[in-house]
């Protein structure tokens, strides 16, 4: 069994960077817990024994350049973010496509892939397309591929372009990306009843380092993590523009439980296919409870729907309405550029991801049972059992 030793994490990024300050220690729980849990319970392979301790240790070293990069720049944190774009929805709701066709706009500044591990030193805007992290994510990717050539099918992004904000959560260690990447129960069960603002305030520390380098305007952010806490995103950004995914929960289901798979695949050799469809299948429905809550608590709060089909269908309309639902108009440089995204990016370049629910033990009736009342109150066009 691989022992993951935190304290040894701690010590050796610290070496590493010559820092000791992490910003305070609302980190160690969640790195403790789930060093304990990817243990214990992840059952890791070879590959997974030395990739997951190396993640943790680059979220460690992360942080440290962050909270030394806000001392010896204290004007950073007079830096405002205002009114961020923020995404939200399950992994193959659409997110990325529409977090892509936000990102096409010069006024919005997205969160790149190769600057959300390694945001220190933040970007200028004469470096921003040239600096030397964008080719080390392009080479680390590529490695990834060559472990999990199926990676690139499931779940496809750029170095240089718009990722998920979980890879800044994963700094505080409250993300869904550490669920993700291994198979931990118990550090699951402790993220969802664990308090979420710290990684939130941590978050906004992130954004405010990266555009105080001059690459500034409105922030488009996407990640399934915030539709589970969405008052802690709300308390942190409480005029964020928030965009709410949907698709057919059947799709979903098969889609999620196939993107897991094929990570966990990647570092553990054991057959954990039964909790992953039973715990992502959960993950959904507490997503959408906590998403209800928040909107029958906040009924004044503007949440714009979008449902996959109609974004899939008709990109450049599906953009107008949500421009529209906060007083802008798509026009311009913003509509020539998403509109040359989507005859650049035809749909399955990477190869067709399928989704079958009985793959993973899953019954398609009994899904779109369960998530009968999801379907009805967003009114979500349900979706054949085909490739997507």
């Amino acid at each position: 069994m691989t022992q993951i030793q935190p304290d040894a994490l701690i010590a050796a990024a610290c070496e590493r960077t010559g820092l000791n300050d992490f910003g305070g220690d609302s980190f160690r729980e969640g790195l403790a817990v789930f060093c304990e849990s990817a243990s214990s319970e992840a059952q890791l392979s070879p590959t997974g024994a030395a990739i997951v301790p190396g993640a943790i240790l680059a979220a460690l070293i992360s942080r440290l350049k962050v909270t030394d990069w806000v001392k010896r720049h204290p004007g950073v944190l007079d830096e405002r973010i205002e009114a961020p774009f923020v995404v939200v929805g399950m992994f193959r709701a659409g997110t990325t496509l529409l977090s892509y066709l936000l990102e096409k706009d010069e006024r919005h500044r997205p969160l790149f892939r190769w600057e959300a591990g390694e945001s220190v030193p933040p970007p200028t805007p004469e470096t921003l397309a040239t600096d030397p992290r964008i080719e080390a994510t392009r080479a680390a990717m590529a490695m990834m591929d060559q472990i999990s050539p199926r990676m690139r099918v499931v779940q496809s992004e750029e170095p240089d372009g718009p990722t998920e904000c979980i890879s800044v959560l994963n700094q505080d260690f409250k993300s869904l990306t550490w669920e993700a990447m291994a198979n931990v129960p118990a550090y699951g069960k402790w993220l969802h009843a664990t308090e979420h603002r710290s990684a939130y305030e941590y978050h906004k520390r992130v954004l405010q380092v990266l555009q105080s380098g001059g690459v500034r305007g409105r922030w488009s952010l996407k990640s399934p993590h915030h539709a589970l806490h969405l008052d802690a995103l709300t308390a942190v950004y409480p005029d964020a523009r928030l965009v709410m995914m949907h698709r057919d929960p059947v799709v979903l289901c098969a889609s999620v439980c196939s993107l897991i798979t094929t990570l966990t695949k990647t570092f553990s050799d054991a057959d954990h296919s039964r909790f992953i469809a039973d715990h992502w299948t959960d993950m959904l429905a507490r997503s959408i409870d906590k998403v209800n809550a928040f909107r029958d608590a906040n009924p004044t709060k503007k949440i714009v729907d979008v449902h996959y089909a109609e974004l899939a269908g008709d990109p450049i309309a599906t953009m107008r309405r949500v421009y529209g639902a906060f007083g802008e108009e798509l026009e311009g440089q913003a509509l020539g550029a998403m509109n040359a995204h989507i005859e650049s990016h035809p749909k399955g370049r990477f190869g067709k991801h399928g989704y079958d629910p009985a793959e993973f033990g899953l019954d398609a009736g009994e899904i779109a049972e369960r998530f009968r009342s999801y379907v009805e109150r967003y009114d979500i066009p349900l979706e054949t059992m085909q490739e997507k």
